[in-house]
């Protein structure tokens, strides 16, 4: 038993009612017990709004002060984003509230009564159990600057979800109706590619303009570079022999405007939230020096510190490598050696944050790029690339909590001297 578990336990005596909570969208259900098991009162079922709120929160004080318990301890599954309300009420109210692992409740609830039936009433009770032997956690909500930056990061996450889905449907109009417009133009998104979708998207209205006619459209748009006669003419041809549909086009035409309408609002409106992340960025502490790490953007140290929140309240860098999920687990068994792999518990955001950033760190950060060649070259136990890459991403945690914590600028070289090579690596490179 580790020492945050003896912790726990300690917290919870012969003065302290557990109440377990089980979250749903519209209707929670409740159950009391004292740190040996015994039940107080009956469960109780209370609805997602204040008034039911403050009644579970009396018959919560009325079965304390009945049962003469001075401490009360709230258990909450973490459901979704449902428990948030409640947490923020009783947190509000003076009660010690605690989260218990979905998982957790899953593969426990057999254990009192050996059956699997899973129900809001057994499921309360499980929580409260849990919370009775330390199987809990205390919720680290990001406060301030770093729950701006979360809520945030999460907007942007969504904007580019609706933004890609956009680009996905222009591309698929193109293939149906124009198939030749991308031997014109490289990229659909230029200045001058947009501006001929938005006033000639079909080869038919191509083909009714001049090439001095096409090239004042781009021209009244404000377009001046890598527009003429000579991209005109190139235009006009492709039109001209155009394998693309040509039914239903005063609809289709309605389709691109449309969709290109769309794609400017969400760019727009990414654009004004990436100034805004900048700008609060600018106000927490260690964030400039975590910049300082080349091949390390705005945005990735932006949604790493709201994964993590402020990096002060953590001890040491592996409480955040085990947030990741990015902490090592093993399936061994007497003279059975398992597979070793990362647990992928924790937040899977963060986790996909720093996978995504390590790819193209190990080739534009020279440190980075030894690194990942001594993991995958060494003589003993060298890696897989996808294994470097995860050894990578832990490093880079250690990193940026070093920078962030102490506010200290990137040192390669002292990085690489951190890491204890030994001298055979010569010989395998």
């Amino acid at each position: 038993m580790n020492n945050n578990r003896k912790r726990r336990i300690n917290q919870v005596d012969k003065d302290t009612l557990i109440v377990g909570i089980d979250i749903a969208k519209n209707k929670h259900a409740a159950r009391a017990q004292d740190f040996r098991g015994i039940e107080y009162g009956r469960v109780r079922y209370f609805a997602n709004r204040e008034y039911d709120f403050e009644k579970i929160k009396r018959w919560i004080l009325n079965l304390a002060k009945k049962a003469s318990k001075k401490d009360i301890i709230v258990g909450l599954e973490p459901t979704g984003h449902y428990w948030l309300p409640l947490f923020k009420y009783f947190t509000a109210s003076g009660f010690k509230v605690v989260t218990v692992n979905p998982y957790h409740v899953k593969k426990s609830k057999e254990l009192d009564d050996n059956n699997p039936t899973k129900c809001d009433k057994k499921d309360a009770l499980v929580i409260a159990q849990l919370v009775k032997d330390g199987r809990y956690s205390n919720p680290n909500l990001p406060e301030g600057k770093y729950a701006e930056l979360r809520v945030a990061i999460n907007h942007r996450e969504r904007l580019m979800k609706d933004l890609n889905g956009i680009q996905n449907r222009v591309i698929r109009w193109l293939d149906i109706y124009f198939p030749e417009f991308n031997n014109v133009f490289k990229d659909w998104e230029g200045k001058a590619a947009l501006s001929t979708l938005k006033n000639l998207p079909l080869p038919e209205e191509i083909n009714q303009k001049k090439v001095k006619e096409i090239v004042n459209i781009w021209r009244e748009d404000g377009i001046k570079r890598g527009i003429g006669k000579k991209r005109a003419k190139k235009l006009k041809r492709c039109a001209q022999s155009s394998i693309g549909l040509q039914t239903g086009k005063e609809m289709a035409e309605l389709e691109i405007k449309n969709l290109l309408k769309q794609y400017e609002q969400l760019s727009k409106q990414l654009e004004n939230l990436e100034e805004k992340i900048e700008k609060i960025l600018k106000e927490i502490p260690g964030a400039k020096e975590m910049l300082s790490i080349p091949g390390v953007g705005l945005m990735t140290v932006a949604g790493f510190l709201s994964e993590c929140g402020n990096l002060d309240d953590y001890n040491h860098p592996k409480q955040i490598i085990k947030l990741a999920g990015l902490n090592l687990m093993e399936h061994s068994s007497g003279k059975h050696k398992g597979e070793t792999k990362i647990t992928k518990r924790g937040r899977p955001q963060l986790r996909s944050l720093l996978y995504r950033v390590s790819m193209p760190l190990v080739r534009h950060n020279d440190e980075f790029s030894q690194i990942h060649e001594y993991y995958k070259n060494r003589l003993q136990n060298p890696l897989e690339k996808k294994q470097s890459l995860i050894v990578i991403c832990c490093k880079l945690i250690k990193i940026l909590y070093t920078l962030g914590t102490r506010e200290i600028e990137y040192d390669g070289k002292k990085m690489l001297d951190d890491i204890k090579r030994p001298k055979e690596y010569k010989k395998a490179v």
